[in-house]
């Protein structure tokens, strides 16, 4: 008999509620599971699914493996209509156990299904006036069966039943593109309700929809009037529903909550809470239900409280907090005694400068809550509305603040962690941390590029690099599902993507740009990969399509993308501050690689969805493209243009270089071009995500693992070495000296850097997908020379996936990992030698091969004393005391023009001048170690 265990509750499309999944958006929600443990030969070849749909249970067969995004097997579900699913797996006739169940209910798929109407109060709410409050009430029964709110806003909302909080969620309904697409919450009120009177209110805020947006200082720009959709719906033992719906019979009055701005904060006056206020009218709005959706991805919650690490005063006098760690949120605060009146301030920012916190990175963004107290013996300081990334805050108007008083309440969509990486190196392993940190302050209903400044937008070009990186750390489907919904909802008739999604429009929202419009593409081909869901590539393939034809107008005949607005390889630290779209990679480059990789992905797309013509359409584009690429930008002996590590990393990685020797010859570019920089990073946006796989693909892995583990400015691990606990927006943000970089944007929490965390973990650790959803893993780790072992997992659609290796006596040990219904090709290091095993645990031992210095005797070049870093520290040391070079950049430039020339002439290539004062000294001295380092 081949045993398999009871498979997972099913999951129900990309949704990851941990109870019941209330209001799907769709009436025939896939199903996925999987096995936690089977015996070695087992596979699944039958399953059953139990739909209890009204009481009556019905099985249905399922034939052969598939296990991830089945089919709703039954009739669609009716708006909502409940349902208990659990499943089943056999191999051959041999059954499993049942799965626990799993609870799903229909959301209202009809704009008929709500009886309930806008309403906007109509003497309170305006603009800078206090937030709202809308009231309404209901009696009922003794014998309540269920009670569930379906509630959105013109705004952001939260809601109260009875006195007591509905819900967990905070600034819902949260921000989607609101004239295509407005999402609407689901709430399971049964405990709320009570015998008789029940009173139901809304309080709201400006949110996205009202309050400032956009770096430009705009307001209001989906409307001026805030306005509430609600409908109750109680169902009693007899099987009637008693429904109280926003209409003309609610009231509206002011709260407690005098100004709220998701920028510049939130004023409370606690003085007015319980207050009553006299009861104003409210007004219909005519509005369109069609555009109401339910949600694909998790909510926004409070997912963690971090303490105060430490309270001081500053010489200034000023009450200074850290919390540790930069994070988004916002603070609560505990007050004792203090005067009815009193005013309490809060500021917030990101790092401290000088004597006090450093303001000028938050631009025109107040960051300041404020609160003017009630004058009771203890009060709890808390806003609602707003939220701040920081790690610094300064209070004003309490004396004695005490850390116990203060909390930092961290906030972020309510993703769910997939993935993990972990080595030995302490510096490496903080840098993931940061990486993890600048995604869950940066993940917030759509993904923004900083969280604390006068902008948090859903910048196209950040997500575009970072998707592999997320989709691995974190359960990114649902959210990412929803903000390409907004996509393709904002997408102009012409295929023009805007450069942020929601659309907040600018001067140059609509001109098309590379690497930032191509989130059209890359985005949902990343899903697809990394989730095997074709659906998401088949609900976007228009989009997808819409945007390569736009880029195919503007390229023209020649289909070199050139001229126009262009970001280019933005953020390349050789840019200047002011400008940093001035990169050393020319822009027109960038694009046309673009066009390439997009195109082919649009006919990987078509030929997956069987659309053939299209396929044999966008492939010879592809190609046509490419060719032009080569034409344009790169010589017959394989020089790229520019001649910088973004080219380079571009042309490999996308195979745009037409020959095998061209290709050896850019992979030998690239990794002579990262030595001359002393291997400093030298790449922005574009190139960042790229250059270490291209670089191990070349046949330079030692070469991309100096450039990873460099702790020079600018790296990877220089904002570490300075205490970062998040991403920086720039490689220095914060400068050596400790000053904050002139820079207008300076941001300290900005994910876009931190798409390395992708390397780590598919090569650094080994672990990546062979095939969509994980279905085959590829197991191909490289290990730094540096590093003892390195460790990731991944809790793919099939369970989890782990991988772990480590040098031991000579060796490398790798263990691995392998879910049930995968398999796994697998890549054993410093071997050509691949596996493919099955499911359950397995471990290989190799020679460890990795480079090791000396081995090179009188073959040894200046570039083999430039790649070993022992030698190379040896040399820098030498050369800084002599006065030969400034700083060991400075060394490797000197370098550069000599590198295949013998090692003991590296002396000399330093040196030309014997007149040099110290010369004969250095050479003695560097001859000597050159010459045990080359025999």
């Amino acid at each position: 008999m081949t045993w398999a265990e009871a498979p997972s509750a099913p999951r129900f499309e990309h949704r990851t509620d941990l109870g019941a999944v209330l209001g799907i958006n769709t009436a025939t929600p896939r199903l996925s599971w999987f096995v936690p443990a089977a015996d070695a030969d087992y596979s699944q070849t039958a399953a059953e699914i139990e739909v209890v749909r009204g009481g009556v249970a019905t099985v249905y067969p399922v034939s052969g493996p598939e296990q991830v995004l089945v089919p709703w097997p039954g009739s669609p579900l009716q708006s909502r209509e409940s349902a208990s699913v659990r499943i089943r797996v056999a191999h051959d006739q041999h059954w499993s156990d049942w799965s626990s169940p799993g609870a799903v209910e229909a959301g209202l798929f009809h704009p008929a299904d709500w009886q309930a109407q806008f309403i906007t109060p109509t003497r309170v709410g305006a603009e800078s006036t206090p937030a709202p409050i809308l009231a309404a009430s209901i009696d009922a029964p003794d014998r309540v069966v269920s009670a569930r709110l379906y509630a959105t806003a013109h705004g952001v909302y939260t809601a109260t039943l009875n006195g007591q909080r509905v819900g967990d969620e905070v600034l819902a309904p949260g921000w989607t593109s609101y004239s295509h697409r407005l999402r609407y919450q689901v709430y399971d009120v049964t405990s709320h309700i009570t015998p008789g009177h029940n009173a139901l209110e809304f309080k709201l805020g400006n949110g996205w929809y009202r309050g400032r947006l956009g770096y430009e200082g705009a307001r209001a720009l989906y409307g001026d009037k805030l306005a509430l959709l609600a409908q109750l719906e109680v169902t009693t033992a007899d099987g009637s529903t008693l429904i109280l719906g926003t209409d003309g019979t609610w009231t509206a009055r002011e709260s407690e909550i005098l100004a709220d701005d998701l920028y510049d904060g939130q004023r409370t006056d606690l003085r007015r809470v319980g207050q009553a206020s006299p009861p104003s009218p409210v007004k219909i709005l005519d509005d369109d239900l069609t555009r109401l959706v339910a949600p694909d991805g998790p909510p926004i919650r409070a997912t963690q409280v971090l303490p105060a690490l430490h309270v001081w005063t500053s010489t200034n006098g000023r009450t200074l907090i850290d919390f540790g760690q930069n994070a988004v949120g916002w603070i609560r605060l505990k007050v004792r005694n203090l005067q009815a009146g009193s005013e309490v301030v809060i500021r917030h920012a990101e790092m401290l400068e000088g004597d006090g916190l450093a303001l000028r990175p938050l631009r025109n963004a107040a960051a300041t809550d404020t609160y003017i107290t009630a004058g009771a013996p203890e009060e709890l300081l808390e806003p609602e509305f707003t939220f701040h990334g920081f790690r610094y805050a300064e209070v004003q108007g309490v004396p004695d603040v005490r850390p116990e008083d203060l909390e930092m309440v961290v906030i972020g969509s309510d993703l769910t962690r997939t993935g993990t990486f972990s080595t030995s190196h302490e510096l490496l392993d903080r840098l993931h941390e940061n990486v993890l940190w600048s995604m869950r302050g940066n993940f917030i209903d759509v993904p923004i590029d900083c969280p604390q400044r006068d902008e948090r937008l859903g910048w196209t070009g950040d997500i575009q690099v970072f998707a592999p990186t997320a989709s691995f750390l974190f359960d990114t489907a649902g959210f990412l599902t929803s903000w390409l919904a907004d996509l393709a909802s904002e997408q102009r008739a012409d295929g023009a993507v805007p450069h942020v999604v929601p659309v907040v429009e600018t001067a140059l929202s609509w001109l098309p740009a590379a690497a930032w419009g191509d989130a059209a593409t890359f985005v949902p081909w990343t899903l697809y990969q990394r989730t095997g869901d074709l659906g998401i590539l088949a609900r976007q393939y228009d989009s997808m399509k819409a945007w390569v034809s736009k880029v195919t107008d503007v390229a023209g005949p020649d289909l070199v993308w050139s001229g126009g607005f262009q970001y280019g390889d933005w953020l390349d630290p050789t840019a200047p501050p002011e400008a940093p779209g001035r990169g050393q990679t020319n822009p027109d480059l960038v694009a046309t690689a673009h066009f390439v990789r997009s195109a082919e992905i649009v006919a990987a797309t078509a030929r997956l969805l069987d659309r053939d013509d299209d396929a044999a359409k966008y492939t010879l584009l592809a190609d046509s493209v490419r060719s032009a690429f080569a034409s344009h930008f790169v010589t017959p002996s394989g020089l790229v243009i520019s001649d910088s590590t973004t080219a380079y990393a571009l042309a490999l990685q996308w195979s745009l270089l037409p020959t095998r020797a061209q290709q050896k010859e850019a992979g030998e570019r690239l990794a002579d071009l990262v030595r001359r920089t002393g291997f400093r990073i030298s790449t922005g946006f574009v190139g960042t995500p790229l250059i270490c796989d291209a670089l191990v693909a070349a046949g330079h892995p030692d070469v991309a693992h100096r450039l990873l583990l460099q702790t020079q400015c600018p790296s990877w691990l220089y904002p570490v070495t300075m205490g970062a606990t998040t991403i920086w927006e720039r490689w220095d943000s914060l400068r050596p000296d400790g000053s904050i970089n002139p820079g207008e944007m300076t941001s300290f929490n900005h994910y876009a850097l931190g798409a390395i965390a992708d390397f780590l973990h598919r090569s650094v650790a080994g672990l990546a997908p062979l095939t969509p959803g994980y279905r085959e893993l590829e197991v191909r780790p490289v290990p730094p020379t540096d590093l003892k072992w390195a460790a990731a997992s991944h809790q793919t659609p099939y369970g989890r996936a782990s991988v772990r290796w480590e040098r031991l006596n000579g060796s490398i040990d790798l263990k691995l990992q392998v879910p049930v219904g995968a398999t796994a090709r697998v890549y054993l290091p410093f071997t050509d030698e691949a596996i493919t095993v099955g499911h359950g645990e397995h471990q290989w031992s190799v020679p460890d091969r990795s480079p090791r210095a000396g081995n090179h005797q009188n073959q040894a070049t200046i570039r083999d004393v430039v790649d070993d870093s022992a030698l190379w520290k040896l040399l820098e040391e030498l050369a800084l005391d002599a006065g030969i070079a400034t700083d060991d950049v400075h060394l490797a430039e000197q370098l550069s023009p000599y590198l295949d020339a013998p090692a003991r002439f590296t002396s000399k290539a330093l040196t030309p001048d014997e007149r040099q004062p110290g010369v004969h000294h250095f050479r003695r001295s560097a001859d000597g170690i050159i010459d045990r380092f080359a025999s």
